[in-house]
């Protein structure tokens, strides 16, 4: 499927919800601060958590999770970044990790409990630092595009009730 085309159509769903601009823009700043963790199994039941704690729309928050979906190919690349972001803000005094190098990765040692704390640990940080942006950024571009599309849908709505009402008798 066509990366743009999908898009679109999720864009598409999450205009057609009947809810106010704020709790839809919510959901989806939620949906895209959680989508960004490396929390795989755990994304939409923390999404549907988090939205209904904040009285936000629990279908714009996993529709904007599920978003995410598109980015897998360069997600490895991202979760580098986070990793790099968080090891450097949890060391002191603070510096970035070393460069990984493929001779580095035994994937056995990888499965263990003290390497999941170690890599998790920053890797958890930096997407929590790294997605606050992104997620006030959607936020706000989603309300106003929420709005806007709620008005002119309004507009549209009166203009064809008074179309009705001008022909019928």
């Amino acid at each position: 499927m066509n990366p743009r085309r999908w898009l679109h159509e999720h864009s598409l769903k999450l205009l057609a919800i009947r809810d106010t601009p704020e709790a839809i823009a919510g959901g989806v700043a939620i949906g895209i601060y959680i989508g960004f963790t490396p929390l795989i199994g755990l994304k939409t039941a923390l999404c549907i958590l988090f939205a209904w704690l904040t009285r936000s729309n629990i279908l714009a928050a996993v529709i904007a999770s599920a978003s995410h979906d598109i980015l897998w190919p360069v997600m490895p690349v991202i979760f580098r970044w986070e990793y790099d972001v968080g090891y450097w803000l949890l060391s002191y005094p603070h510096r970035l990790p070393h460069p990984l190098m493929k001779t580095h990765l035994d994937y056995h040692a990888l499965r263990s409990w003290s390497n999941l704390l170690t890599i998790g640990k920053p890797l958890l940080v930096g997407s929590l630092v790294l997605s606050a942006p992104f997620s006030v950024l959607s936020y706000w571009f989603t309300e106003r595009l929420v709005a806007r599309h709620q008005r002119k849908k309004h507009l549209l709505d009166q203009a064809l009730s008074e179309q009705k009402r001008a022909v019928t008798p």
